[in-house]
């Protein structure tokens, strides 16, 4: 995958971590993802660290959501 591509899934995802916390007024754990010092707009940064931030962010995205779909799926029960 070429960077220009990496940047904008950076993009999106920091877009889906955003409208994840407004919509349910609290705040996504990404304390990894913050270690990293990458963000979407840091094009200066390589091909390997926006990846790295990447991962860091699908991890804490998911790691939120997960207990979420748990609740959706045991009440649709």
């Amino acid at each position: 995958m070429k960077k220009q591509e990496l940047i904008h899934i950076h993009g999106l995802l920091a877009e889906v971590r955003n409208q994840h916390e407004i919509r349910n007024g609290r705040s996504i754990d990404c304390s990894e993802y913050e270690r990293t010092g990458v963000n979407p707009t840091s094009i200066h940064h390589s091909k390997t660290a926006h990846q790295e931030a990447i991962f860091a962010l699908i991890d804490g995205i998911t790691d939120t959501m997960a207990p979420e779909k748990e609740q959706l799926t045991s009440h649709a029960d």
